[in-house]
């Protein structure tokens, strides 16, 4: 559900289920075909602390069960019966495409040495490409299309983390198939794009580090899988090992990770990574345990390194709160939460020192400081300020910081990422707004801030769209933060269709995003509403943890209070409001339908995590218990069975219309726990409403991973979906619609 980030689930009678078939939907004008129902419940059941949870589909989680597939076909081809004859989707599909296809994205720059890296889809490409440019200016040169690697037109590849040496002259490239994100690692020469003959599979996540000679690395690996270990098995017991280019990486030699030495403790689903500084006399090794923002970090010297085993000395624990790091010659920086919710810098010699004794040289203020970069100059700091980015340099004067200051920004608007190299001054940043394309800006050791020129502003026009940002009240008197968008000349006369998208997990702060596609939505006179529940990031640590396990429901309050303040404020009513929530946010919109069906009339289950009771025995689960608890303890199994949507979910309620979405390729969301959710709905709701799966067999978690084509399609169906639920007569399903059945 969240990568690593080292520096965002009872029925019936048969003839209930008939009904349900043949039921007409809102405001369709003619019935639908019925749909194809789900296998029979089954008799499953746990008993946790003695609370037994009847789970009807557990046969599902079985990948390998004929029956999962054969569900999936069937919902999907059903899916697309219907969504495929609405009248409005060809002219909505047309415009998204004329959207989409204006713009160019880029993402993930690297500052090198004297060059940017970065990814780039460039208007008419389908995949994210990696690109290189001079940071002095001139061409860009093309290092790797991931198109290369497909056999076919049907398959995709993309590019999940690279890692350039620190010669700019050799990256280091994650590729994976399908949005799985099962990483293989190959090295490609930067200036012919000619692929090395090194190619390491197990790789997950995490970028390797180049050592300074430039023809070896230290990267991070997974055993083999036995053929009948559990599906949590992967992307666990990992390793950090040093790779010679041209040798067999099976016999590379470890120097940290699971069962490496006795006196580090490294859990299963821990990872990690080696960090070397150019100009520091350390290596660091960087631990996440799981989804934990918290890290631990130890240090040994370079030389060191050609040890058995390496003599690593532990610096910073997950007790000191440390959520990033950076490094200047023998100085460690540490962005920090102890005693300071909204986060402080803090500094020591790695030599001597460590985090619980070590000096605040950036003292919390009013702002979250999100992120730190070191460069030649300075340390950069990128803050949120309440919902808008800031931008401060703190020079380097001797060993310590001078006076930090603010840099002008050319809007208001989010940073999405900070990133500098410490060999040379200055800093690079992107920023971007609800209404303001992103553009990548370079800020000066003088504090200027210039364009790049890497990202040209997209051409398509926002100018008759506005956004504000609100606050909601919650169940218990809380106040939330909501952003809405929306037509300039809109009358707040509850007429309007209106989308609003939570998340309140990890402690991610969901910024200002700039969406050409979202004006489709928009010009028809909806809004889009982002709210900002507890759980997330956006007021600093205390934010995140105000709704962690046993508190967990006050992510759902927040987002309901949301949603109310919409109709409240007349923006819409409730037989207009869809609510959506993807990922971590499948706790929020399937509680909230739970809870509150009455609220909405349609929702979006985006690869929703709605089975929190056996979400830690999926693939990439057992990575989550740090922020969602465990059922193998009475806290945690407590908070997960309360917020868990399938198990909560009440037979005979009228439920809103649902759009359920997934991947089957999905390594953070089990495409299972969809499937059961939807399953369990589709003979439960009492509404008539659509109960849909929309299933993508090319496709892993979200919009990771996806093609330009998938993107499209994904917000055609899910904009095309919400129209015809939320009353827009365009897309009303037609009396003449000649779909027939699905299997």
């Amino acid at each position: 559900m969240k990568p690593i980030s080292l520096t965002p689930r009872i029925s019936r009678a048969a003839a209930r289920i008939a009904t349900l078939a043949l039921a007409v939907c809102f405001l369709a004008s003619g019935p639908l075909p019925p749909q194809p129902s789900p296998p029979p419940p089954g008799n499953d059941s746990d008993t946790y602390f003695g609370v037994n949870v009847p789970d009807p589909y557990r046969a599902f989680e079985n990948p390998k069960n004929p029956e999962l597939l054969e569900y999936f076909k069937a919902q999907n081809a059903y899916t697309r019966s219907i969504l495929d004859v609405l009248p409005g989707r060809p002219s909505l599909a047309a415009r998204i495409a004329q959207l989409d296809g204006a713009s160019e994205s880029l993402d993930n720059l690297t500052v090198g040495r004297h060059v940017y890296f970065y990814l780039r889809r460039p208007v008419g490409a389908s995949a994210l490409r990696l690109y290189e440019r001079a940071s002095a200016g001139g061409p860009e040169r093309l290092v790797l299309d991931p198109d290369r690697f497909a056999r076919s037109k049907a398959q995709h590849f993309t590019i999940d983390f690279y890692s350039p040496s620190l010669d700019d002259r050799l990256v280091g490239v994650g590729l994976s198939e399908g949005g799985s994100e099962v990483e293989v690692l190959h090295i490609v020469e930067a200036a012919t794009g000619r692929l090395l003959s090194d190619t390491i599979d197990r790789t997950p996540f995490i970028p390797p580090t180049w050592r300074s000679n430039g023809r070896s690395f230290y990267y991070f690996r997974t055993p083999k899988m036995p053929p009948n270990a559990p599906q949590s098995a992967r992307d666990t017991n990992g390793l950090v090992l040093l790779h010679v280019l041209g040798t067999n990486p099976d016999r590379d030699r470890p120097v940290f990770g699971y069962r490496y030495s006795a006196h580090i403790p490294f859990a299963p689903e821990d990872a990690a990574q080696i960090v070397l500084q150019p100009g520091t006399p350390w290596a660091v090794a960087v631990v996440q345990h799981g989804v934990q923002n918290e890290i631990a970090v130890w240090i040994a010297p370079r030389a060191a390194l050609a040890q058995a085993p390496v003599p690593w000395r532990q610096v910073v624990r997950y007790s000191d709160d440390v959520t990033g790091i950076g490094l200047r010659a023998g100085t460690l920086y540490a962005l920090s939460h102890q005693h300071a919710p909204r986060f402080a810098v803090l500094a020591f010699d790695l030599a001597t020192g460590d985090a619980a004794h070590a000096s605040v040289v950036v003292p919390q203020s009013a702002r979250v400081i999100q992120g730190i970069a070191v460069a030649r100059d300075a340390l950069y700091l990128n803050d949120l300020d309440r919902g808008l980015s800031r931008i401060r340099r703190a020079p380097f004067v001797g060993t310590a910081l001078g006076p930090v200051l603010d840099a002008a920004l050319p809007f208001e608007g989010a940073v999405g990422e900070l990133d500098a190299d410490s060999r040379s001054p200055g800093a690079v940043f992107d920023l971007q707004g609800w209404t303001h394309s992103p553009l990548w800006y370079a800020i000066t050791p003088d504090a200027k801030v210039t364009d790049t020129g890497l990202r040209r502003p997209s051409p398509v026009d926002f100018s008759a769209i506005a956004s504000e940002e609100v606050s909601a009240t919650s169940a218990d008197g809380t106040s939330v933060p909501l952003s809405i968008v929306r037509r300039k000349d809109l009358t707040l006369d509850g007429s309007h269709p209106t989308l609003v998208d939570g998340y309140g997990a990890y402690g991610i702060v969901i910024s200002p995003s700039f969406s050409p596609t979202r004006l489709a939505w928009l010009e028809r006179g909806a809004v889009f509403a982002e709210c900002h529940p507890r759980g997330g990031g956006e007021l600093g640590n205390d934010w995140h943890f105000a709704a962690h396990i046993a508190t967990k429901q006050r992510t759902i309050d927040d987002f309901i209070g949301c949603a109310r303040y919409l109709v409240d404020h007349r923006y819409t009513t409730s037989e207009k409001l869809a609510g959506m929530g993807t990922s971590a946010g499948g706790v929020t919109i399937g509680n909230a339908i739970i809870q509150q069906p009455a609220l909405f009339a349609a929702a979006i289950d985006n690869v929703g995590d709605t089975n929190g009771v056996r979400d830690e025995y999926a693939e990439g689960g057992p990575a989550n218990i740090p922020e969602f608890g465990t059922n193998k303890d009475p806290v945690g199994f407590k908070a997960l069975f309360a917020t868990d949507a399938y198990v909560q979910m009440k037979p005979d309620v009228a439920y809103p219309a649902v759009l359920a979405i997934t991947g089957v390729n999905d390594p953070r969301v089990a495409p299972w726990i969809v499937a059961k959710f939807i399953a369990k709905l589709q003979r439960s709701t009492a509404s008539g409403k659509p109960v849909l799966l929309r299933v993508d067999f090319d496709a892993g978690h979200g919009l990771l991973g996806s093609s330009r084509e998938q993107l499209r399609a994904f917000y055609t169906d899910v904009y095309a979906f919400l129209f015809w639920q939320l009353g827009d007569p365009a897309f009303a399903y037609p009396e003449s619609a000649t779909a027939s059945p699905a299997p």
